[in-house]
């Protein structure tokens, strides 16, 4: 819009012509206020009945609650005004009329249920609370994009309709291609190896992942966005390293830039990002430590996968992010190489913060023989995959990698109770529009 001025910026001693939605009206008898409200804020016009024109006075103030209104007019300081100015209209325009009966309340006086927000994601976005988490999440993709290049890394984008699962199983979205059977990518895992064995060496990406999971919980979702890194020449240690340089950016940048935001959200005064180092524990402390807090039924031991409870209570006693490594072999990928001196443990990775997961890596295998040895120990074909297998006949460097959920490093960044909330329209088991 020509000479539009945000309400942030509407300086008083001059003429000015904002432009947003109708967040309320106040009308106290002969002098009314309407509350406009932008991308930056709000700002308050002043409608002083008895001197203004009635047909001026009357579009001002029939105006419903979320329609696109203009205002120009003269911008006063007000001291008693919500910001400190208000404006005195010379002309109101109607640019797009809201029915009366709104599904929601975006002004947040009155709550609203998930499902029904996300029902109505572009309403629910005009609250202060929800447009600020996703400048939040622009400020996290920013930042970790920068990270990775400080760490040498090239942005990638790999397939995500896939003539294979990336490990199998039946936790796939099957598809029709042109006649044939195809699948949407669990994760850029084989391809990102494959580019990280050309000469790029170190590369990233950010992209969507679809898992045919059947879990109905506040903390998972079928189609999530996936920060991957895969590093030639890197071990274990090498990866877990860029990925706490990575996590870490992330927070210094939202700590330095979105101070608004984090007021909106209402957690300014206790956001800090992590401490580092990230302390690293063998997946056999881990067992061991989660049995002594006692929180479990029944004793965890060698060769099981940590369950929920556990994660929280190891994550309480850390009370940090932290890393879990040295995991059996038996339970990690087929991709994931063993520890040469103890061929029983695994150089896979997880990186947690103390409510869950948020990392799964580890160094791959690149020795052809062993990856095809790999692949029949899990019960998977290795000519399914020879598009990936052949490139191992080449050269693959050592390498090692990771992926880090984006929605699970916001959810528990902003302390958010649902994943949900962290992104713009979510898919799980119940919903598919919209």
């Amino acid at each position: 819009m020509e000479n539009r001025t945000y309400t942030a910026d509407a300086e008083p001693g001059t003429d000015a012509t904002v432009a947003g939605w109708v967040h309320e009206v106040r009308d106290l008898g002969g002098i009314a206020f309407l509350i406009l409200r932008d991308t930056t804020g709000r700002i308050q016009v002043k409608f002083e009945k008895d001197e203004m024109d009635d047909e001026l006075v009357e579009t001002g103030l029939n105006a419903s609650r979320e329609s696109v209104v203009s205002v120009t007019g003269a911008v006063e300081e007000e001291d008693r005004a919500p910001t400190g100015v208000e404006i005195v209209p010379e002309s109101v325009g109607i640019i797009a009329e809201a029915d009366t009966e709104l599904p929601l309340d975006p002004s947040g006086k009155v709550e609203a249920e998930l499902s029904t927000r996300l029902d109505n994601r572009t309403l629910d976005l005009r609250r202060e609370e929800g447009q600020a988490i996703f400048e939040i999440r622009a400020e996290v993709l920013r930042a970790v994009r920068e990270a990775f290049r400080d760490a040498d890394a090239t942005e990638i984008n790999t397939p995500k309709i896939v003539a294979t699962g990336t490990e199998g199983g039946t936790e796939l979205f099957p598809i029709t291609y042109f006649g044939e059977e195809a699948f949407m990518n669990q994760s850029p895992q084989l391809f990102k190896q494959l580019i990280a064995g050309s000469n790029l060496e170190r590369v990233f990406e950010i992209g969507p992942i679809f898992r045919a999971e059947e879990h109905n919980t506040p903390r998972h979702l079928n189609e999530a966005t996936s920060i991957d890194f895969e590093g030639a020449f890197c071990d274990h240690h090498d990866a877990m390293d860029v990925c706490e340089q990575v996590v870490t950016a992330a927070y210094a940048a939202v700590e330095e830039n979105c101070e608004k935001q984090l007021e909106a959200l209402g957690i300014a005064d206790e956001f800090e990002a992590p401490e580092t180092p990230f302390p690293r524990i063998s997946y056999e402390e881990a067992i061991e430590r989660i049995n002594a807090t006692g929180e479990l039924d029944e004793q965890l031991v060698w060769g099981d996968d940590l369950p929920t409870e556990g994660e929280k209570a190891l994550g309480d006693d850390v009370g940090g992010h932290y890393f879990i490594t040295d995991w059996p072999s038996e339970i990690k990928p087929f991709y994931i190489m063993d520890n040469d001196d103890d061929t029983e443990l695994s150089t896979g990775f997880d990186m947690m913060h103390p409510r869950m997961e948020l990392v799964s890596g580890g160094q791959r295998e690149h020795r052809e023989e062993q990856l095809i040895e790999g692949f029949e120990q899990q019960g998977l074909d290795p000519e399914a995959f020879e598009y990936y297998t052949e490139m191992f006949k080449y050269g693959m460097p050592p390498h090692a990698g990771w992926g880090l959920g984006a929605e699970r490093l916001l959810m528990t960044m902003l302390d958010l109770s649902n994943i949900r909330e962290a992104v713009l329209f979510p898919r799980d088991r119940q919903r598919l529009s919209p």
